[in-house]
């Protein structure tokens, strides 16, 4: 099954985020899967999870998902609270793997996905990659991240011993985090979590989420990830099929170079971090945890080389104008998966529509999401 993460939704409580998906996700369903059910990755804020839980409205909530034909396949977990504030920032790496606030949250979103899944169908929760990288937290730090995760993984084996359910809870790397590309996590996986009594607990229960996009922004090639962490034994639970803003510099002459860098402000928004790596004509990586910086008028950084930002486009675009979008890589990812025994939870997650330049606006937000949808699913049955 595949679908698409509601963390696209504003939704910041219960009521909120059923509105929004009577908004939305009901009309990506008429439009994309208008006979059967249909995935979507739901993303609930903590508010929203605690009202789910205390209020008794689960059993309820997850009667009207089923009546309207919408399965929450997965979760996304990332996300703790206002994803659509003004400003979210480096906001979103709260609360960390080091405090027992994140514990509980994703606690609280296991039991909701084991009554939401439907009976017999396995689960998956992305959550965020311990904590934003700087400044690095301590040994005794990290310590504290893994027994919380591990503490998860308990609670998934005590889930799947009691009801035959499987849920795991998949890392999320990416750029500017404590794990940012795939050799983060094999080294933090190696030394915290699968030593010990634990190792073969944390091996079910703890995967990762890929995201096509953060990978392409660290320069990293999609297989050799894939290979990485299947060679490291770790699984992947979820792919997050998504695409990074691709600008060659060295492909422009002056005058498209101050053309592209004037439709590339037009991404420099305030709401999210915009992750950005350089590489330059020698071949160096430099990166830069935000791109609105590099644009200004002081940034000493040349219009040389590649640059390669964290801002979700729409996975179907390959080009816009004098920028790319790095939809290669979402072929190259399908095809490491194809013909393999079990594929991941795929979930397209293109979460900045509402801050997406007027050019790549679609009539409507059911609209663009559908026709992402169709197009992703075109690629997986041509393969």
């Amino acid at each position: 099954m595949i679908g698409y993460c509601t963390n696209v939704h504003a939704g910041t409580d219960l009521a909120e985020t059923r509105r929004q998906l009577e908004r939305h996700a009901v009309g990506v369903k008429q439009q994309f899967a208008p006979d059967q059910p249909m995935g979507i990755g739901l993303w609930l804020s903590a508010v929203a999870a605690e009202g789910l839980a205390e209020s008794g409205q689960l059993q309820e909530f997850a009667a009207w998902l089923d009546a309207n034909q919408l399965v929450a396949y997965t979760l996304n977990g990332f996300p703790y609270g206002d994803f659509h504030q003004p400003v979210v920032k480096h906001r979103v790496y709260e609360p960390t793997w080091m405090e027992p606030a994140r514990r509980d949250y994703t606690l609280q979103l296991i039991a909701i996905l084991d009554r939401l899944l439907p009976g017999g169908a396995a689960g998956s929760i992305s959550t965020l990659p311990i904590c934003w990288g700087t400044p690095k937290p301590s040994e005794e730090e990290q310590q504290r991240a893994a027994q919380h995760l591990l503490e998860i993984c308990a609670q998934l084996e005590r889930l799947e011993q009691r009801t035959g359910r499987f849920i795991c809870l998949c890392l999320e790397p990416e750029p500017g985090c404590l794990l940012g590309q795939s050799t983060d996590v094999v080294d933090f996986f190696q030394q915290y979590l699968l030593q010990g009594p634990d190792a073969q607990r944390a091996r079910r229960y703890l995967q990762v989420c890929h995201d096509v996009c953060h990978a392409v922004v660290m320069f990293e090639d999609q297989e050799q990830v894939l290979e990485r962490y299947r060679s490291a034994g770790i699984g992947v639970g979820k792919v997050q099929i998504s695409s990074a803003i691709v600008v060659r510099w060295d492909q422009l002459d002056d005058e498209q170079r101050q053309a592209a860098r004037a439709q590339l402000a037009a991404f420099a928004e305030d709401r999210y971090l915009h992750q950005t790596m350089v590489r330059s004509p020698a071949g160096d990586l430099s990166f830069h945890e935000d791109l609105p910086p590099l644009l200004t008028a002081e940034s000493d950084e040349p219009l040389e080389g590649e640059w390669r930002i964290h801002f979700h486009v729409p996975i179907y675009l390959e080009q816009f104008g004098l920028l790319q979008a790095s939809r290669t890589a979402i072929e190259e990812c399908l095809k490491y998966f194809e013909g393999a025994p079990a594929s991941p939870h795929y979930e397209a997650e293109t979460y900045a529509w509402g801050v997406l330049p007027e050019a790549l606006q679609q009539p409507d937000l059911a609209t663009g999401i559908a026709r992402e949808l169709v197009w992703l699913r075109d690629q997986i049955i041509s393969r």
